[in-house]
């Protein structure tokens, strides 16, 4: 059974600012659960409708009904289980290796993309500018698919880090040089911007290397490209 208690408390952690002052959030979905409980994050429920947990502490879990899962769950159908978690102290940041930073990026599922990504090419670094969307939203979560346990994101003053880097600095701009016939290097910061204003003027200066992904298009109308997909495409460029 879920109380009325619980079911504010983790409605209430959809809001960043209830996730900041409970140090709490939630994950839903059996194979999302498990990558953070492999993970070895900290446990504080889990609301189950059915036996899918064995190993876990039985005092933590609660066996609820479908309709009570629909009260608590974020989700439009939601899954068979959401577990409340402990946010884990930020770790430091190493820069090293190739590293992606994300100036003010705020679609929830371009950053659970992004992560994936991440993980995907073995970016073990991720930098977000304070305004990037935060990344225990929970369709960041979801969008993740649990790569957020092996990712390091970190949150901070990204013009700041920036300056006080001595590794190349790559941005992404319509007008970059054709990344296919760039030198690339096997470290460095790539700075992907804003879906709708691209990097901000302040970090753009910052910028060392201006690389584009060229239209092939005959009318080359399209604006832009979804910026987790031109994560994808430079990402796979870089490890090329």
């Amino acid at each position: 059974m879920v109380s009325k208690n619980q079911i504010k408390l983790i409605t209430s952690l959809q809001q960043k600012k209830y996730r900041k002052q409970h140090q709490l959030f939630f994950a839903e979905g059996k194979k999302v659960i498990q990558e953070f409980l492999d993970a070895k994050y900290e446990l504080q429920s889990l609301f189950t409708t059915s036996d899918l947990f064995l190993s876990i502490d039985k005092s933590k879990i609660h066996t609820i009904t479908d309709t009570e899962l629909k009260k608590i769950s974020a989700l439009t159908t939601p899954n068979s289980c959401l577990a409340l978690f402990k946010i884990p102290i930020e770790k430091k940041v190493d820069l090293n290796g190739l590293i992606v930073a994300l100036d003010d990026v705020r679609d929830p599922g371009n950053l659970g993309t992004i992560i994936r990504l991440c993980d995907w090419f073995g970016i073990e670094t991720l930098l977000c500018s304070e305004e990037t969307v935060d990344i225990y939203n929970p369709k960041v979560v979801q969008a993740t698919m649990g790569s957020l346990s092996r990712v390091n994101v970190v949150y901070l003053n990204l013009k700041a880090k920036l300056l006080e880097t001595k590794l190349p600095i790559y941005g992404t701009f319509m007008d970059g040089n054709n990344i296919y016939k760039e030198m690339l290097l096997k470290e460095g910061i790539i700075v992907m911007g804003n879906e709708a204003n691209g990097i901000s003027n302040s970090i753009e200066k910052l910028i060392n290397q201006r690389i584009a992904i060229p239209r092939f298009g005959k009318l080359q109308q399209t604006e832009s490209l979804n910026v987790a997909t031109a994560t994808a495409i430079i990402l796979s460029e870089f490890r090329r």
